[in-house]
């Protein structure tokens, strides 16, 4: 057979196998209690078709719901294109596919995912209320590499706050950020590279359209997410065609490298290496050429490159950044924040988790080798071995200070020109690691680290943390914060104060901690403890 043959084969295959998931996921005929606008309170009709759920102990869920058609074929490298309406009733039971990524040390990623069919969201409703209730969307971490919306169970933080949570999955690696002059060339704007944030705005016009049938109120929607999740909420806090979608946002650990996109010079360069090595060399061809490439294929030629969102078009007209301190950025209310040991999981995986603990000897040169000379002699100085309980955590305390510690106080100076934004840091030390680590054969202590304070607000890739009932309690504080900015724009907690507002109280953030260290505190001091009179002076990482 012909290579256009095998291509045609394929192509018809893909659309079988579309067409049949597609019918297993319709139950038939709609039934007669639901053309009467009845049957229960998990049967939902959406702008696309009705939708049976399943009913649990904290509430409805609705799982695996498409927002957006299957970015394939002709599609792969597309902005998403409406769903189409089905007829009968589908099930809404069961998670969709994960986006196409490698495997992990993640509970349930020890498998990669090859699927493209993945643009869909998840519902969870509170039980026991009714009326407008507000909506929390959250898009998950990963790097924009990994993850999914099933990373988190929500409906226990649906009932105690009283909020529909929806999680959404995106397009990821190069599926969803690759740039390139031929894909330049289809964009409406001239600008490619932005498939996976469009994807993410495609779910909150969703969520605008639909989440009222389901008892949310699509003018009360908070946008959250954490690490890559964060970023892509800074990202969209600056993009115009993002207006109206939300009406408040909380960034957790996402103000790495100041939320900066990909210039669109290096991103199209990026994309041009990105296909010579998938074996499209040709610039004449790569782009026909990508699109017959598999899935296994582009994921093995996608590491080793940067993906993230590209500035210049309609949907990121300038970075982040510039966009705070101009004024163009969404004027709504904003919760942010970092942990207070971010960099400990970094510096694990760099050296203890290899194998190769760093040790006194080895520290000034691994400083040098990440910062430079010059500047990894001045970090030697300020975080001598001395103060830190290993050379490990040492490397750890500066790479969290620059990546994220200092970036998300730079961020609240920036948020504040436009909006009310309201500073915290999880400072439980004692927390258990996040359920990745728990997997591991270690006793290193990660402290606060990058991702530990998910597992404070919702299960954690489905599990209950093993808390004690210090921790128990500052969770539930936690979700009243979270809770009460959801529900209002400010986030509060029963005896716990009131999260500093950066317009009036600058530099000020709160301090989440267990009874023990002090408990919920305002901390006045943590710019000096992240050393961020170091970090501001040089360009962010």
């Amino acid at each position: 057979m012909s290579a256009a043959g095998g291509r045609i084969r394929r192509a018809v295959s893909a659309v079988a196998a579309l067409a049949a998931a597609a019918a297993a996921a319709v139950l038939g005929p709609l039934p007669a209690q639901a053309a009467t606008g009845t049957g229960g309170g998990t049967l939902v009709r959406t702008d696309d078709g009705w939708l049976r759920g399943t009913a649990t102990a904290e509430g409805r869920q609705f799982l695996g719901v498409p927002y957006a058609r299957p970015p394939v074929g002709d599609l792969r490298w597309k902005a998403p294109r409406p769903v189409r309406p089905w007829d009968g009733v589908r099930r809404a039971t069961g998670f969709g596919n994960r986006c196409v990524q490698s495997a992990s040390w993640d509970p349930g990623y020890e498998n990669p995912s090859h699927t493209e069919d993945c643009l869909d969201l998840n519902v969870h409703t509170p039980e026991g209320r009714t009326g407008r209730l507000p909506v929390l969307v959250w898009l998950h971490g990963g790097g924009l590499t990994a993850g999914a919306g099933s990373d988190i169970v929500p409906d226990s933080f649906a009932r105690r706050t009283g909020a529909v949570v929806v999680t959404v999955n995106y397009r990821l690696g190069a599926l969803g950020f690759l740039a390139s002059a031929g894909l330049d060339g289809e964009a409406s704007d001239g600008v490619s590279g932005n498939y996976g944030m469009l994807d993410q705005q495609a779910a909150l016009r969703w969520v605008r359209a639909n989440i009222g049938r389901f008892g949310g109120d699509p003018g009360r929607v908070t946008v959250a997410g954490e690490s890559a999740g964060g970023r892509s909420v800074c990202t969209q806090l600056a993009s115009p065609t993002a207006r109206g979608l939300y009406r408040a946002a909380v960034v957790e650990s996402g103000a790495y490298g100041d939320c900066a996109g990909r210039e669109r010079q290096r991103a199209t360069a990026d994309g041009a290496a990105f296909a010579k090595k998938a074996g499209c060399p040709d610039p004449r061809t790569a782009l026909a050429c990508l699109r017959g490439r598999p899935a296994e294929r582009i994921l093995a030629a996608q590491a080793g490159f940067d993906w993230g969102p590209v500035v210049g078009g309609a949907f990121l007209p300038v970075q982040p950044e510039a966009a705070y301190r101009n004024g163009s950025a969404a004027r709504v209310p904003v919760l942010n924040g970092a942990n207070s040991d971010e960099g400990r999981l970094f510096a694990f995986s760099q050296f203890d988790g290899r194998g190769a603990p760093l040790t006194a000897e080895r520290y000034p040169q691994a400083l040098a080798a990440a910062y430079g000379a010059e500047l990894g002699a001045r970090v030697l100085r300020r975080y001598p071995l001395a103060d830190h309980a290993s050379p490990t955590h040492a490397y750890g305390a500066a790479l969290g200070d620059r990546m994220f510690a200092c970036s998300a106080l730079r961020m609240d100076t920036a948020l504040a020109r436009r909006g009310p934004v309201y500073a915290y840091e999880f400072a439980d030390r004692t927390s258990p690691p996040f359920a990745s680590l728990r997997r591991l054969d270690t006793d290193f202590d990660f402290g606060a680290t990058h991702v530990n304070e998910v597992q404070y607000l919702f299960k954690h890739f489905g599990l209950t943390s093993p808390f004690n009932a210090e921790q128990r309690l500052l969770a539930r504080q936690m979700v009243q914060y979270w809770g009460s900015f959801v529900r209002t724009g400010v986030p509060r907690a029963d005896g716990g104060p009131a999260a500093p507002d950066q317009r009036t109280r600058p530099g000020q953030v709160l301090s989440l901690r267990t009874a023990s260290a002090g408990g919920n505190t305002i901390d006045a001091t943590v710019r000096d403890t992240h050393r961020c009179d170091l970090w501001d002076a040089v360009p962010a990482s």
